[in-house]
């Protein structure tokens, strides 16, 4: 499993390169559309990345965006509108009070993140009860088990970049988070639409 000092040192290599393979907007689109997100809400982003959600996100919107990666976050931060706080934080250990949001998303995160059990389970924590987690990310189909071969291959990509080898219904159930999930749609690829709330 990465660290989080491998992954700030990956992503140091990748942030000049990142949007040109993981821009998809239209899918970030959809994803924050799913949150209904009302003027005056809190909204934390859990590894915002270079901020690509954000021109996707109200204006009205009150936006926490954290990311383990400071390079990550310089690039965010140059062409996000004002207003927005960046912070430079681990997504398995927010430092955050407990329900002081209303919405969060979790986009291309948990394919990347060494614990995303933690990283679920914070995400539930930092909302408020009735708040709305929007997550998009690859996750492995529940029925497949890939076989020694790929199981190697799939070693190595999670190493090098990302983990395709994480089933959100494990995720899920191992985290104990109180997550009610409303929306589970495909997107492109082996990517997944999800909307969860918080019903506790």
């Amino acid at each position: 499993m990465p660290s989080n000092a491998w992954i700030r040192l990956r992503y140091k290599l990748w942030a000049p390169h990142y949007d040109r393979v993981t821009r998809f907007p239209r899918e970030r689109r959809r994803s924050v559309e799913l949150l209904a997100l009302r003027p005056g809400e809190r909204l934390v982003i859990i590894g915002c990345g270079t901020g690509a959600d954000l021109p996707f996100v109200p204006e009205e919107v009150q936006v926490l965006a954290i990311d383990l990666s400071p390079d990550m976050l310089r690039q965010a931060r140059a062409h996000a509108r004002p207003g927005i706080d960046f912070r430079v934080m681990d997504g398995m250990a927010l430092d955050l009070p407990d329900g002081s949001f209303d919405a969060a998303i979790l986009h291309m995160v948990l394919e990347v993140i060494p614990d995303p059990v933690r990283c679920l389970a914070e995400a539930a924590r930092v909302l408020r009860p009735g708040g709305r987690l929007a997550v998009f990310d690859k996750f492995l189909p529940e029925g497949d088990r890939p076989g020694p071969l790929r199981r190697a291959g799939l070693a190595l990509l999670d190493f090098v970049f990302t983990s395709t080898n994480r089933r959100m219904g494990e995720i899920l159930a191992r985290s104990g988070a109180p997550f009610a999930v409303e929306v589970d749609e495909p997107s492109v690829a082996a990517y997944r639409h999800l909307l969860l709330r918080r019903v506790a």
